[in-house]
This record gives C-alpha cells, structure tokens and sequence, in this order.
C-alpha cells in the first residue's frame, strides 16, 4: 500500500504515489489527466531512484509531471 496526493498544474491533475520498495525505499508513481476534453489520464514513467521517505518519492513524481507538462502538455 501506497500514499498518493492529487496536485494540480495548469490544466492538468497529477496522481503522484509513493510505493514502498524492497530496499526500504520508496518508489514514485504518476498519473497525469487533462481536466478539460480529453480527459484521457496517462501514466508517466518515473525515475525509479533511492528515495528515503514517501513524501521525497512524491516530490520526485511532481517534478516529472510539471516537466511532462511543460514539454508535452
């Protein structure tokens, strides 16, 4: 079981989990949906890395999606 918060960015609502890992680490997540047509949501992949607490792997997430945004959004 993950934590997961809900940011939104411009247009964009971005699902940003953390995952515990086998290291006892953490591992981020994103979804990233458009809240205007088309709404389809996307998973955007995230560098896994070493992240020591959930909310650093959740840090981690957001910052792809702002990135993801500003390129291809």
């Amino acid at each position: 079981m993950g934590t997961t918060k809900i940011f939104r960015h411009r247009d964009y609502e971005l699902q940003c989990s953390a995952k515990a890992a086998d290291n006892g680490k953490f591992a981020p997540s994103l979804v990233v949906c458009k809240q205007v047509w088309p709404t389809r949501p996307r998973e955007i992949s995230v560098p896994r890395g070493d992240h020591a607490t959930e909310d650093m792997a959740i840090d981690a997430a957001y910052a792809q999606g702002v990135e993801w945004i500003t390129n291809y959004g």
